[in-house]
């Protein structure tokens, strides 16, 4: 297993032990961040995917179109 230094500022650090607290220790809750970052940029990747897939299909997507879906959604 790998081994990587980061560097924290107090804030994140304080932080850092928060969330230690809850995941069981420092190490599980930068794994734990790393993988809903990973999920997330994911999500980010099947969403362009999806938009460029609906340009293809439909033209291009609408601005007022995407402000609306975005207020509707609470994106």
């Amino acid at each position: 297993m790998a081994t990587t230094t980061v560097r924290l500022d107090p804030d994140e650090e304080h932080t850092l032990d928060e969330l230690a607290e809850i995941h069981g220790g420092r190490s599980n809750a930068l794994r734990a961040g790393l993988r809903l970052l990973a999920a997330e940029t994911q999500r980010h990747v099947a969403l362009a995917d999806l938009l460029a897939d609906w340009e293809h299909e439909a033209g291009p997507v609408d601005d007022d179109a995407v402000a609306t879906m975005t207020d509707r959604f609470e994106l």
